[in-house]
């Protein structure tokens, strides 16, 4: 009877304790419901309108204007070598000495060889004239003053083999010093004074000139109608940027390829550049960019608003109530850090350029400038 009496008492206890509780877990809920979800901490940029060049970008490597290889023409002993290893020169500058002694040697005796035919030939020059006028007066027989004719002019013929032996002999002896055939630097020399140089064997130094230089590059064969279609516009600025370098080399477009390369579907191009300040070398990789036109009035968004997605390019545009809306864009082209958007965008709209990863459409935003970024930190990563 006790313990009949005891339970009447705590089960009320009971079923009201956990009705509070009940009641109370219902009215939470029903406040987080009522709580609308926090902002989207991003940030944003407006949609200008700018001027933008039409540009094709490649890899390209630096070359010489021109090489060349420094070689003897004739076989001597190196007496001595006139510049230093990466030396810039000039043409005409002299590079090697070679010993003459014997080309002079050989000059002076083609020349003796030389004087000794011209006075036989003038013997029989004077013969055959005498033997013509004793023909006329009929004391020789015209055989005698046809030989003697004949003797003069093989003694003519010796006397110009003479004369190319001389100046064969004094070649030579010019090839004794070995200038440059162009301005340019040169690398290192291959040989030492005191060394046999053997007639164009092999090089005694290589010369390139780099004031101008060549940047060679390919692009598609799909960009070669445009390339020539604003070529005939006027000439094509290039500019070539080695690695490591903030500045570009500022070109022209100079050569374009007679044949596309059929394995690879492009086509060779050369730019030439002035290079008065040696940025660009020989054999280095550049950056290529050549501007055919300038697009007016583009409509251009920073490259970090372009997301991908399954139906290709959108932006998160950030409409008057600061929701997130998804636009679906055409994106022409990107350079340097910007979108040329052909379609889906209007100048002066608002795009998220960063914090993207937590916005989903009809998000709640809260927009800061781009600035910010730097201060603040990533949008992103608050909250």
């Amino acid at each position: 009877m006790h313990r009949a009496r005891h339970w009447q008492i705590i089960l009320p206890v009971f079923f009201f304790f956990f009705l509070g509780l009940l009641t109370a877990c219902s009215g939470e809920k029903q406040t987080n419901a009522a709580t609308p979800p926090a902002a989207v901490p991003v940030v944003v940029t407006k949609v200008i309108q700018k001027d933008m060049p039409l540009q094709v970008n490649a890899i390209g490597s630096i070359e010489p204007y021109s090489s060349v290889q420094v070689k003897s023409q004739v076989a001597a002993q190196l007496q001595a070598v006139h510049f230093k290893e990466g030396d810039m020169v000039r043409k005409g500058q002299l590079l090697f000495t070679l010993d003459k002694r014997q080309f002079e040697a050989e000059m002076n005796r083609a020349r003796g060889t030389l004087a000794q035919d011209v006075a036989k030939a003038a013997n029989a020059k004077a013969q055959a004239q005498r033997y013509a006028a004793l023909l006329k007066e009929g004391v020789v027989a015209k055989e005698q003053a046809d030989a003697m004719e004949t003797a003069a002019d093989q003694a003519e013929a010796a006397v110009e083999a003479d004369k190319a032996a001389v100046e064969a002999a004094r070649l030579n002896v010019q090839y004794c010093s070995i200038y440059s055939p162009i301005d340019g630097r040169v690398g290192s020399y291959t040989i030492n004074a005191g060394n046999l140089v053997k007639e164009n064997d092999t090089a005694l130094v290589s010369i390139n000139q780099i004031r101008p230089i060549y940047a060679t590059y390919t692009v598609p064969e799909t960009t070669l109608n445009d390339i020539k279609r604003h070529m005939a516009g006027g000439k094509l600025v290039v500019r070539a940027m080695p690695p490591n370098l903030t500045d570009a080399s500022v070109g022209e477009l100079a050569f374009i390829d007679n044949a596309v390369d059929r394995q690879t579907g492009t086509i060779r191009l050369k730019a030439s550049f002035k290079n008065t300040d040696n940025k660009l070398w020989p054999g280095q990789f550049v950056n290529v960019v050549m501007t055919l036109a300038t697009e007016r009035n583009a409509t251009v968004v920073p490259n970090e608003a372009i997301q991908s997605g399954q139906q290709g390019s959108f932006v998160f545009v950030v409409k008057g109530d600061n929701t997130a809306e998804n636009r679906n864009v055409t994106v022409g082209r990107m350079i340097g850090g910007e979108a040329v958007v052909t379609q889906g965008l209007t100048v002066g709209e608002t795009v998220i350029t960063d914090g993207q990863m937590r916005v989903v459409p009809g998000s709640r935003v809260e927009p800061r400038p781009k600035t910010s970024k730097a201060k603040s930190g990533n949008p992103s990563s608050e909250s």
